[in-house]
């Protein structure tokens, strides 16, 4: 087949990438290199053994995504896309609230407005635990409420809101909706990883730069929390894991339709780790002090988030391979060659 990534060269998109072209499928990658690197094409290709498609652009601009689409249609219908573009910091989200609304939300109607046009109808689209309302009870099923409590979390509520109605009124139309937990870790090979500048978001990533002397400490956002030991509880799912989640979503999404759609599905492992328990698996795994303190509470964050994955493993055939301690291993490896 051949498979469309938006923002196929960051964290999640290039790891799944990498599992399409390893199952013989032809992708093609559009990013806009703004939380990316041009060298993750490389790597990919150098993992791989094969080329890929890249096109740099913005999906908000729908003549270049039409010039896109066409161009890779005259060789080889588009048989899918995964749509992984879009910002995902939750803290700045907080702070930029009109910019990841027009990002995200403004840009998947440019993209679902082209592939109308270009008869294009099979669709994955990267939704996030945080759409879930934090006072339902844990673990978080497919069905629960959904009360986003940050910009980030309501954008990716909306898009999904935005699914359903087209689904709805359009039958044609084939969407998978997956619901992120928390991804780390990188590919065993050491050349694809999390890659933020700067301060990271996301704790593993920050880890790294604490445990690797880049940054003086780990900030660990509020030890008050409802927890057993007061730090924030997060299913983390080995990036690679996540990305095998793609693939088995896309088979199942391809090969037969179910009842719904969209079809939404949880993808993580089932269980949490607190910020403690990870810095204390982190320096146990690769035998390194990983300074940090304690600072205040970060706007938007919760106390619990796991998932549930019961509908994953029955309908998908599909559960998590790797633990907390690949994860610490991996970004590990990443982080010796000198690319974060």
């Amino acid at each position: 087949m051949k498979i469309l990534l938006t923002g196929g060269l960051g964290y999640i998109g290039s790891h799944t990438c990498i599992c399409l072209k390893e199952a013989g499928h032809d992708t093609v990658v559009i990013d806009n290199l703004c939380n990316s690197k041009i060298s993750v094409k490389d790597n990919i290709e150098k993992i791989t053994g094969s080329e890929i498609a890249f096109y740099e652009g913005d999906i908000r601009d729908r003549g270049f995504l039409r010039d896109v689409f066409q161009r890779e249609q005259r060789k080889q219908k588009i048989d899918a896309v995964i749509h992984f573009a879009g910002h995902k910091a939750v803290a700045d989200s907080v702070e930029e609230p009109i910019d990841y609304f027009e990002n995200n939300i403004a840009g998947t109607i440019d993209l679902l407005a082209v592939m109308e046009e270009e008869n294009i109808r099979n669709l994955i689209f990267s939704s996030s635990a945080t759409v879930y309302d934090p006072k339902s009870p844990v673990p978080y099923k497919e069905n629960d409420p959904k009360s986003p409590v940050n910009p980030y979390g309501e954008t990716k509520y909306i898009i999904e809101r935005m699914l359903c109605s087209l689904a709805a009124s359009k039958p044609s139309w084939n969407i998978v909706i997956l619901r992120y937990f928390n991804p780390a870790g990188a590919h065993k090979s050491g050349l694809i990883g999390e890659d933020p500048g700067g301060i990271p978001n996301n704790l593993f990533p920050y880890i790294l730069k604490a445990a690797k002397g880049e940054l003086p400490a780990l900030s660990v956002f509020g030890n008050d929390y409802p927890t057993p030991d007061g730090t924030g509880v997060r299913d983390y799912i080995h990036v690679s894991d996540l990305a095998e989640g793609h693939m088995a979503a896309l088979k199942t999404m391809l090969t037969g339709r179910g009842e719904e759609n969209p079809t939404v599905y949880n993808l993580g492992t089932g269980r949490g780790y607190s910020v403690l328990e990870i810095i204390e698996a982190f320096e146990k795994t690769n035998n390194v002090k990983v300074p940090y303190m304690i600072a205040a509470r970060r706007a938007g964050d919760i106390a619990w988030s796991f998932a549930s994955t019961e509908k994953a493993k029955k309908e998908l055939h599909w559960e998590t391979t790797r633990g907390i301690y690949d994860m610490c291993r991996d970004i590990w490896r990443f982080g010796q060659e000198d690319l974060v």
